[in-house]
């Protein structure tokens, strides 16, 4: 690597994923340095975190607490310039200083600031699944044109990365299938009768992982495995019928590759977002990343089984969606982040979160998406569609 630090922009520094890629950063001083910090508005997060990192630039979607921060930068005499706009995202994403882009903004938000790294070239690191899901071919296209380097960050798809050949090119005739590995969530066990009793705090209560309630929710419904599944449809070119979930509870192995030969390549670690962060940063070196490796002596049995469609029925709507018209996948993600936001806001029961879902597919027929208004305008119909099902089922 050269001697010069790599500048880094992390879109959703405050959340878990960007709060783990500040703590690696924070390992390897004399290699990054933090061009921009950005929130949507958690301003008191952000400046605590502008005092630790210096950024050049902190930005928040919401104004007033932009104005906020403003006020709060300038009394502490941090040269930090505060912006403020959903367009900031994109222009600290594309600025000619910044090496690499850390995407852990939630939701179908991050797909712009994403689009616009992708756009620049920039090595763009990918935690938020759901830009991909709702760009797709279109996100991709945008990758290759503007030659930039696209790498997964979600443990399950840098999984997959680390385990696939060096060459891209020979994935399809070398490889089997990807087999996507998921922990089960809180709910693994539990009597798919019983999940209308479901609240936001035992949803959010995963059994392996430190996450955000909108992922922790959509790892209780199995829907983040829809998602990843999509996902590793447009990562890595397989057919979907080539990409397999398996119930994996310990969450140690996170996803293997199944090669033509029957062997079986998988990445296995601990359940730390540290390791596919580091990974991502440093690619295609390693770096230490903090987290503790596996100690093999004490580490027990590894255990496997098939996901139970009756617990988790939005399982088979990612088959279903990449079969549909180009953009389904789009209104699914929709539909998906609207329900769960009625759930968390105690709206909607868990168990209707399968049925906004699937009423929201059969309702929005997409033609296909040629731009990001497109693509937006396709959000908020299906946005809508789901809103009124979250209605009906409060009747």
């Amino acid at each position: 690597m050269s001697d010069a630090p790599q500048f880094i922009t992390i879109l959703g520094s405050t959340g878990s994923i960007g709060q783990n890629t500040l703590d690696v950063v924070a390992r390897h001083p004399g290699r990054y340095r933090v061009f921009a910090l950005t929130a949507a508005r958690q301003d008191e997060a952000l400046f605590e975190q502008c005092r630790a990192f210096q950024p050049r630039v902190a930005v928040l979607v919401d104004a007033a607490a932009a104005a906020r921060l403003r006020e709060r930068v300038r009394e502490a005499g941090l040269a930090v310039e505060v912006r403020q706009g959903a367009q900031a995202l994109c222009e600290v994403s594309e600025a000619p200083e910044v090496h690499a882009v850390m995407a852990a903004i939630v939701g179908a938000a991050g797909l712009a600031p994403s689009l616009a790294a992708a756009r620049a070239g920039k090595k763009l690191l990918l935690a938020n699944k759901e830009a991909l899901v709702v760009g797709g071919d279109l996100f991709m296209d945008t990758v290759r044109a503007g030659g930039a380097t696209l790498l997964p960050i979600d443990s399950e798809h840098s999984a997959v990365f680390q385990s696939l050949p060096e060459d891209p090119a020979s994935w399809d005739r070398r490889v089997d299938k990807i087999v996507l590995t998921a922990s089960g969530g809180p709910f693994r066990t539990r009597a798919p009768g019983t999940l209308a009793e479901v609240t936001p705090e035992q949803a959010c209560a995963h059994p392996n992982w430190v996450m955000g309630r909108k992922i922790s929710v959509d790892s209780a419904t199995m829907m983040n495995k829809a998602l990843e599944v999509i996902e590793a449809r447009y990562l890595f070119g397989l057919a979907p019928e080539r990409i397999e979930v398996v119930i994996h509870p310990q969450s140690v192995i996170h996803s293997m590759v199944q090669y033509r030969d029957g062997s079986i390549v998988a990445q296995l670690g601990t359940p730390d977002m540290r390791v596919p962060i580091a990974y991502g940063l440093a690619w295609p070196e390693r770096i230490a990343s903090g987290a503790s490796a596996l100690d093999f002596a004490t580490l027990g049995t590894l255990s496997f089984e098939s996901a139970d469609e009756a617990r988790f029925p939005g399982l088979p709507l990612a088959w279903s969606a990449l079969r549909g018209p180009a953009g389904t996948t789009a209104v699914l993600n929709a539909a998906n982040e609207e329900a769960v936001a009625a759930f968390l806001d105690r709206r909607l029961r868990f168990d209707h979160i399968h049925a906004v879902n699937d009423a929201t597919l059969q309702r929005v027929s997409p033609s296909k998406p040629q731009s990001l208004a497109d693509l937006l305008a396709l959000d908020e119909e299906a946005r809508a569609c789901a809103r009124q099902q979250v209605t009906r089922l409060q009747t």
